[in-house]
């Protein structure tokens, strides 16, 4: 492999986030972009440990709006790029069991019919007759979103790294990179176990890693990562073909149709951040016992297979997006807090605004800067499983 000597702008990080941006900066004539993934294969950590799906329903504007952006761009995804993600529009479902939860889902749907988006809210008869599978005897309220779903996360990562390339932009695996060159308060390029590139941008998209690029450009970015695990079972026969993603809110337990299956996680709130990937048994446990409870149905079914993954969680649970103020040429994208896939595409265009224009200007991001930790302008999202 020869690692080019110099780019434009170098990438640290080949999922979603990494991938939609060397696209996107491609796209708008940014012709030498490097993009450095150290795994062997794009998409192999965050991005393609996720469990797929793409909402409307958050509880602050900003991520609404990012979705009423990022959701169309994956509709024209096999269109614009050729590459096909089986996006299912088979809705969100959130179960609410506690009356402070309604009282907060009440003005978010609010919000978000404001927004355009098509929420609805339904009573605990509406949602029997929609899951009759569902154990709802705690149930008060819940809120359904027809176009809410899935997508293919490897799909939409394959889909970037091709179209990227085809527009001139190098994409790259088994490279590491173990430093950033900072002079005179700004970017001069990374250094990798394969040698130096000198660039004047670089985009920290690493990522759960992302704290730890940061820290290579001496800059401290409060991004943590958080073990998340996933169990799929085997065939359940039971299971109607437009089952919906269904959410626990309270419990940040999930359920949604995987091939002839389920495919269900479950937030332990007790996780220490760190970077063990390897499945909590215990946990696992505590997991299956709170699913069968909710879907008696799995009761009867077979595990086929269980993962874990890392969740890049920031503060306040909203993305880190743009400039980092404090090192001049370098960006960063990342912290999204287990809601990242899906708003992949819109952020990889917004960020390659924020570089070649030097402002995004298809949506208004400055709210999501770094600094706004530092001066106490933090935007908590409560819809967070």
């Amino acid at each position: 492999m020869e690692l080019p000597r110099a780019a434009d702008v170098v990438i640290v990080g080949g999922g979603v986030m990494g991938t939609s941006t060397a696209y996107h900066l491609a796209l708008k004539g940014c012709k030498n972009v490097l993009l450095l993934e150290r795994q062997p294969f794009f998409g192999m950590e965050a991005t393609g440990k996720c469990a797929g799906g793409i909402r409307y329903q958050f509880g602050t504007e900003i991520n609404v709006r990012l979705s009423l952006l990022s959701l169309p761009m994956l509709d024209r995804f096999e269109e614009e790029l050729g590459q096909p993600i089986n996006v299912r529009h088979c809705g969100y479902l959130f179960l609410l069991t506690d009356e402070r939860d309604v009282a907060v889902f009440r003005q978010n749907v609010e919000m978000q019919r404001r927004l355009g988006v098509r929420t609805e809210w339904l009573d605990p008869a509406q949602v029997a007759e929609m899951v009759p599978l569902l154990n709802l005897e705690d149930v008060l309220a819940a809120t359904f979103n027809p176009d809410d779903g899935l997508a293919d996360p490897a799909g939409v990562v394959q889909g970037y790294v091709a179209g990227a390339r085809r527009l001139g932009a190098r994409l790259l695996t088994d490279v590491e990179v173990t430093g950033i060159r900072v002079a005179g308060g700004r970017v001069q390029g990374v250094v990798t176990l394969h040698g130096e590139v000198a660039a004047p941008v670089v985009v920290n998209a690493a990522g759960p890693w992302a704290a730890q690029v940061g820290r290579m450009a001496g800059v401290e970015i409060p991004i943590s990562p958080v073990r998340r695990q996933i169990v799929v079972t085997g065939p359940i026969a039971e299971l109607p073909p437009d089952f919906p993603f269904v959410i626990d809110f309270a419990r940040s337990l999930y359920f949604h149709r995987e091939g002839p299956g389920i495919l269900t996680g479950m937030s332990n709130p007790d996780e220490p951040p760190g970077f063990d990937q390897s499945v909590d048994r215990e946990w696992e446990l505590v997991h299956l016992e709170a699913a069968v409870r909710r879907l008696p149905v799995l009761e009867r079914a077979g595990l086929a297979s269980r993962w874990a993954g890392l969740y890049e969680n920031s503060p306040d649970a909203h993305p880190i997006l743009g400039r980092v103020p404090e090192v001049e040429g370098f960006f960063c994208i990342g912290g999204f807090s287990g809601h990242g896939f899906q708003h992949g595409p819109a952020c990889g265009l917004l960020l390659a605004e924020e570089i070649l224009d030097g402002k995004a200007h298809t949506l208004d991001i400055s709210g999501l800067d770094l600094a706004r930790f530092r001066e106490g302008r933090e935007i908590f999202e409560y819809n967070v499983v």
